[in-house]
């Protein structure tokens, strides 16, 4: 029979939900792990099961404790494949931990944030401090698959509920480098396509009986790349387009392709919307269409474009008590100045933005997603403290404002 699991220490926390291979959609007894070890704490828990057409059930968490202003820990107990597992130097789910490291799928994406979290909650009730307002642990198992059954249908469910956050703090792996590097306090926007060129297959040696759609896809590649989109704007980077793929399925030399697609994902500015930008894509394939240098003689190619997914919106958080108590919970702990930084990926905060302001920080995310994915143990102390230092800090800011 195993020992109790101590609350108050994460590298225990992060060792147990290692050891449950949550791989997504899978819940992998990561959430029951949890649940065992936040009811003893206070916390009601509660795991809805979403589903739609198409994708696969996911089961969700939704823990909270507490009265008054309400925060909420959002982030995900699922992760991403382990890959060849001959590349590990250690079993990717074995929580093995060596040189002050400790190895394992998700310690760094991101069971190591919801460990240090944890942990820092039962250090507070540890301590007997007195509840300074409602913590809520919002967690999903669908961040690292479609992000269709997870946290925007839970956030939903919470508000049918008549739950409402006042603020939250997203656990994903933001820091480039070193812990204290960096706050994310906002996200750029997301926009995928494909465009699909309609040409006349045919001989090489006789081009003049077929036509190569892959004439108007160069001209397409070029006008969507070549002229910069804007160049960024006071919180945000310039908005960047890159191709992706360039296709004719056709594997023959001498064969002129009858069709050919490229996909582009573009990562946006709060200088633009996904309609505008949606304006602007078309605007530059329409004059791709009509003006290609390769097709001279030719009538204009028959093009269609598909907007792929769900595309998010850029954001960013304005509410300073947020952002000030986290860095000074930071600075506090590791002695740096975090940048306030937009970059980088998108997040399940994009969802949580339309419900309170929302940041996000956590551990470094340079093993992520790799083989040997681990945590210096040192970090997960260091996260855990300021957690701990931020809950406080806070609280402490809303009770004066209330004042």
């Amino acid at each position: 029979m195993s020992l109790p699991i101590d609350p108050t220490d994460p590298i225990a926390v992060l060792a147990a939900l290692i050891r449950c291979p949550s791989v997504t959609p899978h819940e992998g007894g990561a959430l029951t792990t949890l649940q065992e070890l936040v009811e003893p704490l206070g916390f009601s828990v509660e795991r809805p099961v979403f589903t739609e057409a198409g994708t696969p059930d996911i089961e969700n968490f939704y823990a909270a404790c507490g009265t008054g202003p309400h925060l909420c820990f959002a982030g995900h107990t699922d992760v991403v494949p382990t890959g060849d597992e001959a590349d590990w130097s250690a079993p990717p789910f074995a929580a093995e931990i060596r040189d002050g490291m400790l190895y394992g799928r998700g310690a760094v994406d991101m069971k190591g944030g919801i460990a240090a979290f944890v942990a820092a909650v039962a250090r507070r009730k540890a301590r007997g401090e007195p509840g300074d307002g409602r913590i809520s642990l919002l967690i999903t198992g669908d961040e690292e698959g479609p992000a269709i059954n997870g946290t925007i249908k839970l956030l939903d469910w919470v508000a049918a509920r008549g739950e409402r956050f006042d603020a939250s703090l997203v656990g994903e792996p933001t820091n480039p480098n070193a812990l204290g590097d960096m706050i994310k306090i906002g996200r750029r926007g997301s926009l995928s396509g494909t465009v699909a060129v309609k040409g006349r297959q045919g001989h090489v040696a006789y081009p003049h009986l077929a036509d190569n759609p892959l004439r108007t896809i160069v001209a397409v590649a070029d006008r969507l790349m070549a002229e910069p989109f804007d160049e960024g704007t006071a919180a945000f980077p310039p908005t960047n387009l890159e191709i992706t793929s360039i296709d004719t399925g056709n594997p023959a030399t001498n064969v002129i392709p009858g069709r050919s697609t490229l996909t582009f994902n573009i990562r946006f500015s709060d200088a633009w919307t996904p309609e505008s930008l949606k304006t602007e894509v078309l605007r530059r394939v329409e004059a791709a269409r009509t003006g290609g240098s390769y097709r001279v003689g030719r009538d204009a190619a028959e093009i269609a474009v598909e907007w792929r997914g769900r595309p998010s919106e850029s954001f960013l958080t304005r509410s300073d008590d947020l952002i000030a108590s986290l860095s000074a919970s930071v600075a506090s702990v590791t002695g740096k100045s975090p940048q306030l930084s937009t970059t980088g990926g998108t997040s399940d905060a994009r969802f949580i933005k339309d419900h309170c302001p929302v940041v996000e920080f956590g551990l470094v995310g340079q093993t992520m997603h790799m083989a040997d994915e681990r945590v210096p143990i040192a970090d997960l102390e260091a996260l855990t403290e300021i957690y701990d230092q931020f809950l406080s800090r806070w609280f402490a800011s809303r009770a004066a404002v209330a004042a």
